[in-house]
């Protein structure tokens, strides 16, 4: 088989499109200019840039990769690349979100990039607001910041990270602080974000769980589903933001980012070769505390029921050659009634990473720049 997670009845783990999905929102229609004529892709694509530090890569490497993803993304017609806060893991480098985006920015000229997200109970929205507000100034009609409420990492590092266990609760009221400092009018009588006052960076609920759908549809804010790892919600939350969405200043109308993973590859053995070396890397982050797996010892662990988990976190993924990629993510963007993927590339090299994203561009006829 092609795929290792392709849709379809043959494979019950995986996406099965289903039948009667609305798939035809005017947002789904309004970047032509970022596809050719004829292409088979449906929604625009956006790349979730993980910042992967490889088996024997340095974070500087890493970096370097992430500026080299960015350029190809920005040439090869891809919507906007996001870098995700993490912290305390050895195998990703976007733990200053804000810091990397200010980097890739200074190396590109034109696509967008964000935060996918902000992690926004770790900080004060002040502190943001300034942080992205000065990434706005310095590069207008650029900058998107995504926000989650999940810390980003274990116990241990949210004490070190001098995290309130209960600041998750008041994300709402921060949500909203945050919108203040940028679009305004400030919540906090006073106090004014400079820079960031009429910045109106545009602000993105990035969720899990019905909460976040919820939240997004209430305060009228895009909506980014973490389906590249967390998959179980993904159809009811969609379908809660849509039924609830109330129009805002800065959205009339829902939007859908769904993320999912890719591993596009010339052949379907490298494609399905490089996700069970991507599995195997899972499990040694999650289970390996510090020290990496012989393949052999990851794929016991990967057979065992914890190792299920490891991969039902990858339900969602497209793995192939570049057509069946094309044709799964076809089926995934109505499954996830989405107006937009933004693509996980999985592949453990940079220079694998990178032939993935310019074999997905190729395949969904992305308008080069």
């Amino acid at each position: 088989m092609d795929s290792v997670t392709r849709p379809g009845r043959n494979n019950p783990r995986a996406a099965v499109v289903v039948e009667g999905v609305p798939c035809n929102h005017p947002s789904r229609h309004a970047s032509e200019t970022q596809r050719k004529a004829g292409s088979t892709v449906t929604v625009p694509l956006s790349i979730l840039d993980l910042a992967t530090i490889g088996k024997g890569q340095t974070a500087a490497e890493s970096f370097a990769g992430s500026v080299a993803m960015a350029q190809s993304a920005e040439r090869l017609g891809y919507r906007r690349v996001w870098y995700a806060e993490h912290h305390n893991m050895s195998s990703i480098a976007s733990s200053a979100t804000s810091v990397l985006i200010a980097h890739v920015a200074a190396h590109t000229e034109s696509i967008r990039l964000g935060a996918g997200g902000v992690m926004l109970p770790n900080h004060s929205p002040l502190t943001i607001a300034e942080q992205f507000g000065t990434l706005e100034t310095l590069h207008p009609g650029r900058i998107d910041l995504g926000l989650g409420r999940a810390p980003g990492s274990d116990q241990n590092t949210m004490r070190a990270l001098r995290r309130d266990p209960g600041s998750a609760d008041t994300f709402p009221q921060d949500v909203l602080e945050l919108q203040g400092y940028l679009s305004g009018p400030t919540r906090i009588q006073g106090v004014e974000a400079t820079p960031g006052k009429g910045t109106n960076v545009p602000l993105y609920i990035l969720g899990s769980s019905l909460f976040g759908a919820r939240l997004a549809a209430q305060l009228g804010l895009p909506y980014a589903f973490a389906s590249h790892f967390a998959p179980n919600a993904l159809q009811d939350a969609v379908a809660i933001y849509r039924r609830e969405f109330k129009p805002s200043e800065q959205l009339a109308a829902p939007h859908v980012i769904a993320g999912v993973n890719v591993i596009a590859a010339e052949s379907a053995s490298d494609a399905q070769s490089t996700f069970k070396d991507t599995l195997r890397a899972r499990v040694s982050l999650f289970f390996g505390g510090g020290r990496e797996f012989t393949d052999d010892e990851a794929d016991m662990v990967l057979d065992s029921p914890q190792g299920q988990h490891v991969s039902q976190m990858m339900k969602y993924s497209a793995v192939g050659t570049p057509d069946v990629v094309m044709e799964y993510l076809d089926g995934f963007a109505k499954h996830a009634d989405a107006d937009e993927l933004i693509v996980a590339h999985q592949s453990t090299g940079t220079a694998a990473r990178l032939h993935s994203v310019e074999l997905l561009a190729e395949a969904a006829g992305l308008a080069r720049v």
